[in-house]
């Protein structure tokens, strides 16, 4: 029965959602699970460099995966044969794979699933599955899309989401270091959630969001650093559309951003996991420990920027300036 009356809850905000036409899912992972069942892959590749909620859920779920290695701009270095129930999992670090490259990798290899976890603005290819994450571009608990002509033939529930918003809202009001257990706790969450649908809320947020501020503002700041910063970083960078964040490679970047912690910067370490299961000569443990992901997202202006580049150059270990 339809409750009547009482008090307000969250207005219904714009339906406005950007990627709209997509199948919406509560998890990056998950969207992968919807995949893997709807597809019926009996075999995943992953690569080495990647966060450890892929692997989770793979064994969580009984399914077969093996690793591969990645190059110095990112490209699979991957030379055996694929099934044809099997599949090649590519992630497109830092929105860095253009569409050009994505589709001479699918020619290459042919059953490919996409990773877009980097690259929410970046529209999807036909003929490629392709996942995008929520939560590492805009200010909800979770929530991810799928694009995909599979159908897998399962009723799902729909998420809710209510209870897993106090670090978002402890935000939007306060610090982010006052609320950091709580956002620890929620990506902890996460990896135990089963496959359902976008929660009601995500969804409600996500179609309320400015996107064409949001592209313009994270374009302006990734082309602000990388003008300020190209000459002195190692990386062969081109400029993204709405990038996730600037990837700066320094020498000792696990002391640059504990130096960089006492300015009240807080850049993220991608991903832990990473160091722990790979040798510390690996292309993929110096990415992981050295690559600076500088936040150039749509809280920030130039003066932010100018600002962060002085706190990084101020922290580096070794003068490469």
């Amino acid at each position: 029965m339809k409750e009547i009356g009482g008090y307000l809850g969250l207005d219904n905000f714009v339906s406005n959602e950007y990627h709209h036409d997509l199948i919406s899912l509560n998890t990056g992972a998950n969207a992968l699970l919807y995949l893997i069942k709807a597809k019926k892959i009996k075999k995943l590749y992953i690569p080495y460099y990647l966060c450890n909620s892929i692997s989770d859920m793979l064994k969580k779920n009984k399914f077969d995966f093996d690793y591969y290695n990645i190059s110095d701009e990112f490209y699979p270095i991957f030379d055996k044969e694929i099934d044809k129930d099997e599949y090649l999992y590519i992630v497109n670090y830092y929105g860095q794979l253009s569409d050009e490259k994505i589709l001479f990798i699918k020619n290459k290899y042919n059953r490919i699933i996409l990773d877009n976890t980097h690259a929410f603005f970046q529209k999807p290819i036909d003929g490629i599955d392709t996942i995008y994450s929520c939560r590492k571009f805009f200010g909800v608990p979770d929530g991810a899309y799928l694009s995909t002509n599979a159908i897998l033939e399962e009723k799902l529930e729909e998420d809710k989401s209510s209870n897993r918003m106090k670090h978002i809202l402890g935000r939007f009001e306060g610090q982010a270091s006052e609320y950091y257990e709580e956002f620890r706790m929620n990506d902890e969450t996460l990896k135990d959630l089963p496959l359902k649908k976008m929660s009601k809320l995500t969804k409600n947020i996500l179609g309320a969001i400015d996107y064409c501020r949001v592209l313009e503002t994270r374009n302006r700041n990734f082309k602000y650093l990388h003008d300020k910063l190209r000459a002195t970083n190692v990386l062969n960078l081109m400029i993204p559309e709405g990038a996730f964040a600037y990837p700066y490679y320094v020498e000792d970047g696990i002391q640059v951003r504990k130096k960089l912690i006492d300015k009240k910067i807080y850049i993220p370490l991608l991903w832990p996991n990473v160091l722990k299961e790979n040798d510390e000569i690996s292309i993929e443990y110096n990415f992981a420990a050295n690559i600076l992901p500088l936040p150039c997202d749509q809280r920030y202006t130039i003066e932010d920027m100018s600002y962060l580049i002085e706190e990084v150059k101020n922290c580096l270990t070794k003068k490469t300036y």
